[in-house]
């Protein structure tokens, strides 16, 4: 049999190339560290269990759910948004939930984009920006994100023919791989570039949680005009160490989240309520305290890291946001990926190659900090012996 040929456009998702290379040396007896994956080693925070624990003892929470969702859970996440960034929601209109970031950010493109139409994507990033919009049919245009401009995209460098023929626009702060911080203006700049073409942005906000040094993170809603123009993805999986329980939010433009539920209702048929409902609990105001407590380990590591990296000879900012170090390849090295070679072989540290994120990310490689303490002691331990 054939796959399709959108499929076969598809590379290999990276974290599964990931996985294979670390269970391949395991099977030969090498202890192998992994820092390629951003998935959170503590558990889920002890009152969204009990949460959870209540709700799946819940006979009416066992039947098929609402694709619009629980109105515990659309409710919480507009008290949230209230609280936390100032941007006020009608969780009647203007929130639904969503089975994680992943699936919704796949489904926009589904929703939005027809054959020969496009959308911009930053680069590098979240796979799914690039992958998504092929497989539904039609194209990603790449925004470079460049060191020398705080890992921003230059909108005006957006040439004019692709302009016209993008609908979609993907954007990420605080950013996954780069753990850059939007810069000043940004947002507003973007507000304005989709007024003027008509096309939906759509900002990742699966880190706005985990930031250190006293930053604070932005919703890209809080600009003004962005809920004429856009939605936000909120994800719990990371700030809240709930990846398994693919938890999320669509926020924003009532329209585009009305045809997010058309599509959405032909193609599953929602989330757990049992989940929505621990996703409520997650966003109470007294989790918030869990949530600086798991910062706090993470700002811990991520100083380990670079102080390890530097004295491995690499060049390090410490990222003020998400659970990643983002670095560039030390010198005597052709590519990202030939040093993330060298580190795996010579030190049993899996390191993720910058360029798998795009081709913008060539030159740098990451490092995710959801590694339990005593691991990454060894793993930092390896990484300043490849100096000596």
């Amino acid at each position: 049999m054939r796959p399709s040929r959108r499929l076969e456009q598809i590379p290999p998702y990276l974290f599964a190339e990931l996985e294979r290379k670390i269970a391949a040396k395991r099977a030969v007896g090498i202890d192998v560290i992994s820092l390629g994956i951003g998935d959170p080693d503590m558990p889920t925070y002890a009152p969204i269990v009990a949460a959870a624990q209540r709700a799946v003892a819940d006979p009416g929470t066992h039947r098929y759910p609402s694709n619009r969702g629980r109105a515990e859970f659309r409710e919480a996440v507009a008290a949230f948004y209230e609280r936390r960034f100032g941007v006020t929601l009608d969780p009647e209109t203007e929130v639904m939930p969503a089975i994680g970031a992943k699936e919704c950010i796949f489904n926009l493109n589904l929703a939005f984009l027809d054959p020969g139409d496009v959308a911009l994507a930053a680069d590098p990033g979240y796979p799914v920006y690039t992958g998504g919009p092929i497989l539904a049919g039609a194209e990603a245009a790449l925004m470079p994100l460049l060191a020398d401009r705080g890992f921003a995209p230059d909108l005006d460098a957006i040439a004019p023919e692709v302009l016209a023929r993008a609908r979609l626009m993907f954007l990420n702060y605080p950013n996954n791989p780069t753990g850059a911080v939007v810069p000043d203006g940004l947002f507003a700049d973007v507000v304005a570039l989709a007024m003027r073409t008509g096309m939906l942005v759509v900002h990742d906000n699966a880190y706005s949680e985990t930031t250190y040094d006293g930053y604070v993170a932005p919703s890209f809603l809080a600009t003004e005009g962005a809920k004429d123009v856009g939605v936000e993805v909120f994800s719990l999986s990371k700030g809240y160490n709930m990846t398994g329980w693919r938890c999320a939010a669509i926020v924003g433009n009532a329209d585009a989240i009305a045809a997010y539920w058309r599509l959405k209702s032909n193609i599953d048929s929602g989330l757990f309520e049992a989940v929505q409902l621990a996703g409520a609990a997650a966003l109470a105001p007294e989790v918030d305290a869990e949530v600086q407590a798991m910062n706090a380990i993470y700002r811990r590591r991520r100083d380990l890291v670079c102080d390890a990296l530097r004295e491995a000879g690499v060049e390090v900012t410490p990222p003020k946001g998400t659970i990643y170090v983002w670095a560039p390849i030390p010198p005597g090295f052709e590519s990202a990926a030939a040093y993330c070679e060298h580190v795996l072989e010579e030190a049993a540290v899996v390191i993720s190659p910058g360029g798998a994120y795009g081709r913008s990310g060539e030159g740098f490689f990451r490092i995710s900090l959801t590694t339990p303490d005593d691991r990454l002691l060894e793993a930092v331990a390896r990484l300043r012996s490849l100096a000596h």
